[in-house]
């Protein structure tokens, strides 16, 4: 069942990933790392996804496995992937990713922005001030 909130049309619990990613055009993984996500995206979870879908991971590593994404985006089950996390990091200079046309590789920095230090200290103050903490 989606869960209701004013900041987003809809929200799905992970029980529902193998069918929303089924529908789903661009998946981005911004999950922590942890006994439920550890290799979430493997070669079964691939084979689910959407094809010709876009997917980003700027949350952890160990959440894909990169054999199983390597073998998605070398058979064209995804259109493409923009990757700033690894398994192995840094990144062998050997790997097969480095050569694929359709893979952005970007340092582990997607939290660097113009403007993030006011927006992180505006989040802080809110969070402080809510009454049921």
């Amino acid at each position: 069942q989606p869960y209701d909130n004013d900041n987003f049309e809809i929200i799905h619990p992970i029980d529902n990933l193998d069918e929303v990613l089924s529908i789903s055009d661009v998946c981005i993984l911004t999950l922590p790392l942890n006994e439920q996500t550890k290799y979430l995206f493997n070669s079964d979870r691939f084979d689910k996804i959407k094809q010709n879908a876009v997917f980003v991971n700027i949350s952890r590593g160990d959440i894909v496995d990169t054999q199983a994404l390597i073998y998605a985006i070398q058979s064209n089950k995804l259109y493409g992937a923009v990757l700033d996390v690894f398994e192995t990091e840094p990144l062998m200079t050997d790997s097969l990713l480095w050569d694929m046309e359709n893979v952005i590789i970007t340092p582990h920095n997607s939290f660097v922005g113009e403007g993030n230090n006011d927006r992180l200290f505006s989040l802080i103050l809110k969070n402080f001030r809510k009454e049921d903490i």
